[in-house]
């Protein structure tokens, strides 16, 4: 598992991760020069120590070598969060807090990330849906849905986008 990143490093990794291509060490301590001052040694360690680690690669371009990133900003916090919260005696109580410190807007992009990784939540179509709809048994029971056209109910009664023409069995997809 990473260990949290040092603040210098964080400093060098967030140039490699928002530039997104091979990055030389001047190119790094130019950007840095314009925050702090720092040797080109400095910076130079830092980027040798963060490939030790595992979080850039690099290739030899001439003498020098140009550093790109191995995973994403993203993947680097997540990693982090599953650290941390695999170290927690108590992981539901760790969420419950964590989920009590974030704002409506983070709690907003928790719940559309949920939806991303579970995907669509599907029904299942009834299998017969006259013994499922009294109307359909019994005419005396009036029956609006019988009124519209085909097409219309089948995007009614059927959620997850399946062919209601098709044969039984079939999904149409």
């Amino acid at each position: 598992m990473p260990r949290p990143l040092g603040e210098l490093e964080d400093s060098v990794m967030t140039r490699v991760w928002k530039w997104n291509r091979p990055v030389t060490v001047r190119e790094v301590l130019e950007d840095l020069q314009q925050e702090r001052s720092i040797a080109y040694t400095t910076v130079m360690t830092v980027l040798d120590n963060l490939h030790q680690k595992g979080w850039v690669r690099r290739e030899a371009e001439g003498r020098a070598y140009r550093y790109e990133a191995v995973s994403t900003r993203a993947a680097y916090s997540a990693a982090l969060m599953n650290e941390a919260w695999t170290q927690s005696d108590n992981p539901a109580a760790a969420l419950v807090a964590f989920f009590g410190m974030m704002s409506p807007e983070q709690r907003e992009a928790l719940r559309d990330a949920v939806r991303m990784v579970q995907g669509p939540e599907e029904t299942p179509a009834p299998q017969n849906p006259t013994a499922e709809n009294p109307a359909t048994e019994n005419p005396a029971v009036e029956n609006p849905a019988a009124e519209k056209p085909a097409v219309e109910n089948a995007a009614v009664e059927n959620p997850v986008g399946e062919n209601p023409a098709a044969a039984e069995g079939e999904t149409g997809r």
